[in-house]
Parts: structure tokens; sequence; C-alpha cells
């Protein structure tokens, strides 16, 4: 080992010693709060002297109790840091640090060595830095400057100085592998071994090998909306999830875990993301799917369709014969010219149109749907839709506490009275003693007035109409959407641009589906969005950012109706319009249509082009696949070139699949995916390949990401990486159709290391000019 070398371990020595020393402190601090916090639990009446009898006695009480709540609430939050914060330093135990930059402060001779790691570290005494936070300021240097002038923002301005050199560190289990002086941004020779190392059924931080764009990501920190474009495998999600670990640092005394939501495309996916946060300290954010959003607002009344379900549909029923209108009607119904003709029909309900239900009471309506819609019209037309609402519910609420007298003394109300159990007339006995003042013992003596009985029956009686009508349920909220696409010339009037021929089909199947108590996916946003304009939004105001990942596989309409929802947050927008595999983006080459959210002073978008996960053989294949791919750069790493094999039948395409996992296995190949086109697909070759040891098929519901050998459905393995990739069958037969040319793209980007394609009969022509141009084995 050279001096060099020796000198910087003696100094790693030194630190493990300090998080040793912090770690034993810390374990024996939780320890003892733990303890602390279940002592004052199970004692916590047993300290309290619960006195009303003078108002001076309740004060005293009161105050007891505040004092106890309050020991209790600093001594779990102590725990809960104190724990956190031991968490942090057993993960510094294996890696320390990663970096280190000798920088130079201008008007100072000192150069200051300035160690980073995942958090920071001070000495003993408490006043040296051993390791910088990579979120800190200072830190920002190392990921954006080679040696030479550089600076950073701090708080109370910007830093000048000079940076002299810049270290890479390679640290496992406290012993220094090795180091390396770089005047790179990162030296490929660390990011090389992380790449290079096979995955596993998590994503990980990447804080030793952020790139200079990717640091803009994550510490971007103006405007509503940024937008990120970036190439499969560019870093895009770790960078976004990199960037909540970086608000939740800077803005720690007023942003937490639980005011960030990240909208992730499937269940799946949360998974396999969910150990980034955690390694770097933090808590983790929410994580929800827009349609777990949908299933939770609609489920009551429609059954939803999800977006697999639909994208299934677009994948596999080429054959129906409403296929080609339902494709017209996703591309309509997710477009923000479709937003405004809701806006417009919202409009034109304030003049006429809403429609309501009668409300119904022992089989007659009390209040019929002509007499609300009457009552509606004539009321203030001034004030705003919402609040006129409001008003009628209050008079349906009075027409309601009307029809409660006159119900009293109707003959079904005696024989309610002579049908109670003993058990549910004493229950309406003890009930109206004490709303009647009677206490204890005495509630014996109270006498039941049979009027005051009726009163409380009719009452209990007309409790869920009550209910009802405070959600809004009088209004007829399908009908009122159902009305939309009665007729296709207003529709056409209200879009404003030209709307497909098969326009009028479009609203047939609509109206039928709806009938059915069923929403087509592309309608569920509409329809909620309509029913939140109606009855006021549900808006949500402590959330303050969103991180929408996959953000091709929403539409306009979608982010429109998330602006509104969440008006308080900022929103970080992540995709690649290569990998737009749903219909209503298959016109969409980038995000444009969204600067006009928030408006382009408050909208940046940042494009990263180079791609890390794959080898370079496979990109230079892959980027082949798709148009304007001069702008995607493959990292240099290197591997075997992704290899075509014809088959004639499945028989031998199955045997030929069974072979070649047992090869890639054989190679330390752990994490496989056999990638078809569609679930209808995978089924078919997860029953055909069952002889596999081990092998899972991977669903739409499907919970958590599982390791090993997968048969997956190609829109399922968005966002996941694996070590090879099967494409199962990258046939004509199968990817024939131009319009699936993303979703193979899609398919082929998971690959790490090993990327190989079967084909029961000739190739897909997506494959033509890579197999002319040798990028791929055949």
């Amino acid at each position: 080992m050279n001096s060099k070398l020796q000198q910087e371990q003696k100094r790693l020595d030194s630190v493990m010693e300090t998080i040793t020393e912090e770690v034993s402190r810390l374990e024996d601090e939780t320890s003892r709060r733990k303890n602390e916090v279940i002592h004052i639990r199970k004692h916590f009446w047993d300290e309290i002297k619960v006195n009303t009898d003078t108002f001076d006695d309740y004060l005293e009480t009161i105050i007891g109790l505040r004092q106890e709540a309050q020991a209790l609430s600093v001594s779990q939050s102590t725990h809960k840091h104190a724990s956190k914060r031991l968490s942090t330093l057993r993960r510094m135990q294996e890696v320390p640090y990663f970096g280190r930059i000798d920088f130079i402060e201008e008007g100072s001779s000192d150069q200051e060595q300035i160690y980073i790691g995942i958090s920071t570290l001070r000495d003993a005494s408490g006043e040296d830095f051993l390791i910088y936070d990579w979120r800190a300021p200072v830190s920002s240097v190392y990921y954006d400057y080679q040696p030479g002038p550089a600076k950073y923002e701090t708080p109370g301005g910007t830093i000048q100085g000079t940076l002299e050199k810049k270290w890479q560190y390679l640290i496992r289990s406290g012993v220094l592998q090795s180091m390396f002086d770089t005047s790179l941004t990162i030296g490929d020779e660390i990011l090389q071994q992380v790449l290079g190392k096979g995955t596993d059924k998590h994503m990980h931080n990447i804080v030793a090998t952020i790139q200079q764009d990717q640091n803009r990501i994550i510490r971007h920190d103006h405007g509503k909306l940024l937008i990120v474009h970036g190439a499969a495998g560019s870093g895009k999600t770790s960078a976004a999830l990199q960037r909540i670990a970086y608000l939740l640092y800077k803005y720690r005394d007023n942003l937490n875990a639980d005011q960030i939501i990240l909208f992730s495309p499937n269940s799946m996916f949360n998974s396999y993301v969910s150990n980034v946060l955690p390694e770097l300290g933090e808590e983790n954010m929410q994580q929800v799917t827009f349609q777990e959003y949908l299933d939770h607002r609609l489920s009551k009344e429609f059954e939803v369709e999800n977006p697999y379900g639909q994208l299934e549909y677009v994948l596999t029923g080429a054959n129906s014969p409403s296929y080609r209108a339902r494709v017209a009607g996703i591309q309509i119904k997710a477009s923000a010219r479709f937003f405004e003709a809701i806006n417009s029909y919202m409009k034109s309900l304030e003049i006429s149109g809403m429609l309501f239900k009668d409300m119904i009471f022992r089989g007659k309506p009390i209040v019929t749907a002509q007499q609300i819609a009457d009552r509606f019209y004539s009321s203030d037309t001034s004030l705003r839709f919402h609040n006129r609402l409001e008003k009628l519910k209050d008079w349906l609420i009075e027409q309601i506490n009307e029809a409660e007298k006159s119900e009293r003394n109707r003959p079904w109300v005696q024989e309610e009275i002579e049908l109670l159990s003993n058990e549910e007339y004493h229950k309406a006995h003890a009930y109206l003693a004490k709303k009647r003042g009677f206490k204890g013992d005495s509630i014996h003596d109270y006498e039941i007035e049979p009027k005051v009985l009726a009163r409380l029956i009719v009452r209990q009686k007309l409790k869920p109409l009550r209910k009802r009508i405070r959600a809004f349920c009088f209004v007829d909220f399908k009908a009122i959407y159902k009305q939309f696409f009665a007729d296709p010339r207003q529709i056409k009037q209200w879009v404003e641009e030209e709307t497909p021929a098969s326009l009028p089909e479009i609203c047939q199947v609509t109206q039928e589906r709806l009938d059915e108590d069923k929403l087509f996916y592309e309608d569920a946003t509409p329809f909620l969005y309509m029913k939140e304009q109606i009855q006021g939004f549900q808006t949500n105001s402590s959330i303050k950012h969103i991180v929408v990942d996959e953000a091709q596989d929403y539409s306009p309409f979608q982010f429109e109706f998330l602006k509104r929802l969440f008006p308080a947050s900022k929103m970080t927008v992540l995709g690649d319009f290569n990998q737009a595999i749903f219909t209503h983006a298959s016109e969409m080459a980038d995000f444009q249509p969204l600067t006009g959210l928030y408006g382009p002073d408050e909208t940046e978008v940042i494009n990263l082009a180079r791609s890390y996960r794959s080898t370079k053989p496979i990109i230079e294949f892959t980027r082949r696949l798709v148009p304007n791919s001069e702008r995607i750069i493959p990292f240099d790493r290197d591997g075997k070139l992704p290899e075509l094999k014809q088959l004639s039948n499945h028989a031998e395409l199955h045997n030929s699949i069974a072979s070649k996992v047992a090869e890639l296995r054989s190679q330390g190949l752990d994490s496989i995916a056999i990638i078809c086109k569609s679930a209808e697909e995978s089924l078919k070759a997860y029953e055909a390949l069952s002889g596999i040891d081990g092998i899972k098929l991977l669903k739409s519901n499907s919970i958590e990401y599982e390791e090993g050998v997968v048969v997956v459905p190609s829109y399922l393995s968005k966002g996941i990486e694996f070590d090879a990739v099967i494409i199962y069958d990258a046939s004509e037969n199968v990817y024939g159709d131009e319009s699936l040319r993303r979703v193979f793209y899609t398919a082929c980007t998971r690959a790490m290391h090993d990327l190989q394609l079967y084909s029961v009969g000739e190739p897909s022509p997506f494959l033509r000019n890579v197999l002319q141009e040798g990028f791929i084995q055949a």
C-alpha cells in the first residue's frame, strides 16, 4: 500500500472509531428513551390526580394532563430522532464517505479538505466536520466542477473559490479499497463498478455517482414545475428520489415526508424504489398510483377500468367491432381540449341541464327531481355554482325537516313503536332520559312520552336521507356525464377543433358503459373532474411537492386535474416519450403541452441524454429502434451484442428460452425478465415455461417486485431494470404494427447486461435496419 493510501486509511480508521463511539452512545440513548416512553405510557394516569369538583381542581387536572402529554411527546420525539440518526450511522459504518474536494475559499490561503458522504459527522468536540452531507451547499462543488474556479450557493450568498483537487474513494466495510484523483465529474472506474454490479429487488441510492445533469435536477429549487425528459436508463427516477432527500434536508424545519407524494406507475414499482430514501436516512414519502386515487374516489359508484386493462384491450382487442372508436375515444378524452370542453359543459349547466334524483322516503318522493331542478334554477344565479348547490342542500334539509313533522302521526310510526324489542326500547329510553338531564339511577324515573318516542323514530329513519343530501347524492352525476355524450354535434362545438369521424360511436359506447355502472379508464378522470367542479373541489393544501414518474403515461387532462387537486404543491415530472406506450400519447413527442400548466416563467425542462443502465452494445441497438435516437448517448461500458434467434414454432421457442435461462444463471445473472407484449401472452408463456425452477408471473396487481426469473408484460416492466432480458417473441406477428414501436423499445431497454430476442417466424420490421447495420447478432 502506498503512503498516500496508508495516510487515508489512517484517517478512515479514525472516522470509523468516531462513528462506532457515536453508534454505541445512541444505542444506549435509544434504549433509555424507549424505556422512558413505555414507562410514561404505562403510568400516565398514576401521575395525574383527576378532580373536577371545583373549577380550580378542574384546571389543575387539565394542567397535569398537559404536562404528562408533553413529557410523553418529548420522549417520543427524542427517541425517533435518535433512532433515525442511529440507522444512518449504521449505514455509514459500511461506507462513511465516497468523495473529497480540496477547496480554497476566495480571500483565504487555507486549503480545506471536505469529505462527502450520505450524512454529516462531526468530531468528538462537535466543532470540526469530519464528513459533510452530500446535500450540503459546499458538496455541490463535487458534482458540478472540475479543478479550477468554483462556487456554491449558501443561504448567506455565493461563496467563490478554487477547487484544487477532487478525489473519489471506494470503501467497503471501513476498508479503503482504492482512491482516484480525478478531473472528471465522476471517475469512470467508480461508475463502471457501480453499473457493473448485478441488480436486486430494490433500487439503491446513487449519491456517489451523481452526474452534473442529475445534480441540477436534485438541487433545482425555483419555479413551480420541473420537467425531466430523459432517455431510458438515464437515472431520472434515482435523481428524483435524491431530489426528495435533498428537499427534506434543505427544508427540514418546514417540510416532512408526509407532505410529499410520489405518483408511481404501479404498486410493484413502489416496492422497487422503497429502499432509496431510507438508505439516505430519510423517511419514505407517500407513494400512490393515480389508479388508487381514482378507485378511492369512484369505486363505490362504478367498476373503474385500470390503465393496464385499457392497454391490454389496445394491445389485444384489434378484432373487436368498436376497437377503432375506442382508440379514437381514448385519444380525445385524454386531451387538453377535452378538458376545456368539460369546462364549457359546466358553464352551460349554470343555465340549464342539471339533473337530480328524487328524494325517496318509504317508497314515495319527499321532493322530486323536477322540484329540485326548479328550485336550483330559480335561486340566485349570480352565486358561484358550488354555493348555489350548498343553498340547495340547505333547502332540501328544510324539506326533510318539514316532512319529519308530518310523518310523526302516520300509522307506520305507531307500528314501529309496537315492534320495538326490549333492548331497543331500553336504548331509546336511556338516550332520551340523558337528553332530558337524568343521570345515574334517576334515569329509571324518566317516563317516555309517546310523541317524543315517535319523533326519535322518524328522525332515525330519515337519518340516511339527510346523510345522502349532505353528500350531494341528490345530484345525478352519472346522468349529467352521460348527457354530455347525448349529442355529438354539441361536443364538436365545445371541443372547437377537429373531432374523429367515429364521434357518434364514441358517444354511444360511452353511454352504454355508463348504463352498466362501469367507467372506461379514459372516462374516470373527466368524470371525477366534472363531479368535483359541481360539488366543489376536494383540494389538498397540505401536500407541498408531488413527483410524477413515467409522466408520459399521464394525459394532459390528468395533469390539469392534479394541479387543481394539490393547489399548494410544486411538481417534478419525469418521463421519456420513447416509452410512451399508452394510446393517448402516440402523437406526442415531448412535454411541451405541460409548459402551459404554470406558465413558462414557473417551468424548467432538463433533458438527460446519457444512458447508464445498459451496456454500450445494448444502447447502440435500442437507440436505433426509435426516432431522434441520436440524442441518446451511451455510457462506455462494454458488453456483448444483443442476440436474435429465429425459430419455427413455439415448442422450439420454449426449449430455447429454458436453455438460455440456465446459461444466464450459470453466468451469475440472477435477475432475468422474460418480457411479453401483453398479460395474455405472459400467461401463455408462463404456463409453457413453468418447468423453469422458481419462475414467477408478474401481474398488474402484484404488490412486490420479485427477484429471480420473472415473466412480465411489457407495460409492467417500465421503470425496472434486470440483469438480463429475454424478449419472448419479437416476431412480425406480435410486433408488426407501427403503433407498438415504443412498447418494443421499452421492453428492450430494461436489460443491463444481456439482451436476447426470440422470433417465431419472421422478425419484427423494427429489427430490419439493426440487422443490416450489424447492431444485433442473428
